[in-house]
């Protein structure tokens, strides 16, 4: 197993609209790394609230390394883009062959359930190809940052159009 140098960075402030973006390099075949994706990911989503969606984002974002990197023969970028309430994560390989979502049989063992997860999980998804090879890519929406306050909120009292403390609707 050959292992790269890898990079990685978390970078932006989305409390002031520059979305926060986990960026690095993934090295050849390096099944090591899944783990630390995964780890990067639930950093980047700590303050973002909904504990079961950072869940997904982590099973889905290992789904999609791990895809890249067991079947191409070749680096990988891992880019997660946190804006407007939703999380874009894409890995982009140089290898321009299309994965194919398949129904797995009872004797592939854990294998090729990994596009099905992604395709049942993930809000939108996609592949791209893009200069000699594709991106797989997964989009998630319900991220707010801690604190954050829907329009209209009236922290103590009711919200119009809800229900009045006490019962009565509003």
């Amino acid at each position: 197993m050959t292992s790269h140098a890898q990079e990685s960075t978390i970078s932006g402030d989305a409390a002031v609209g520059d979305p926060e973006r986990l960026h690095r390099r993934l090295g050849r075949a390096d099944l090591r790394t899944v783990s630390e994706v995964r780890r990067a990911i639930r950093e980047l989503l700590l303050h973002w609230g909904k504990p079961e969606r950072t869940d997904v984002a982590e099973l889905l974002t290992s789904e999609i390394v791990t895809n890249a990197l067991v079947h191409t023969d070749d680096d990988a970028v891992l880019t997660a883009t946190l804006r407007e309430h939703r999380l874009r994560v894409e890995v982009r390989d140089f290898v321009g062959r299309r994965p194919t979502p398949r129904v797995p049989h009872a004797d592939d063992g854990t294998g090729g359930r990994g596009l099905l997860l992604v395709q049942s999980l993930a809000d939108a998804w996609g592949v791209r190809t893009q200069d000699g090879g594709k991106a797989v890519w997964f989009e998630l929406d319900g991220f707010e940052p801690d604190g954050f306050q829907p329009d209209g909120f009236q922290p103590g009292g009711f919200q119009p159009g809800g229900f009045e403390p006490g019962g009565g609707l509003a």
